[in-house]
């Protein structure tokens, strides 16, 4: 699970950075929140996720790594995605789907968080 967690936030730094460069060279920074969103709870938070897992692995055989692992990851690109059609105005509709995405997300890293602080022992 680590490996998976950490290609695919490789994906997500890829997105981000690209975000990045799109604003830097058009000069419209509109979509801020979504680079900065990206970089984070994608790049960032899944791969040190990923170490996580790899360093301590029966932390990635409980439910809650596999939770954290399914949650994050569908509820990140639902807010990211919607976020964004929120901010070009497609519909107001998004700004509910991405809090959706939003919670769905916490939850997910919650169970991270739950599962680091009962199975992690020296």
């Amino acid at each position: 699970m680590g490996i998976k967690l950490i290609k695919i936030a490789v994906v997500y730094f890829l997105i981000g950075i690209s975000f990045g460069l799109y604003m830097s060279l058009t000069h419209v920074f509109k979509l801020a929140t979504v680079h900065v969103h990206i970089n984070l709870l994608g790049w960032m938070s899944l791969s040190i996720a990923g170490i996580f897992y790899i360093l301590f692995p029966k932390l990635a055989e409980t439910s809650a790594a596999k939770v954290h692992f399914w949650l994050h990851n569908i509820g990140l690109p639902v807010m990211m995605i919607s976020i964004a059609l929120a901010i070009l105005d497609v519909s107001p509709i998004f700004f509910l789907i991405a809090t959706i995405g939003g919670v769905v997300t916490v939850i997910g890293i919650f169970c991270f968080g739950y599962n680091v602080l009962k199975n992690l022992s020296s």
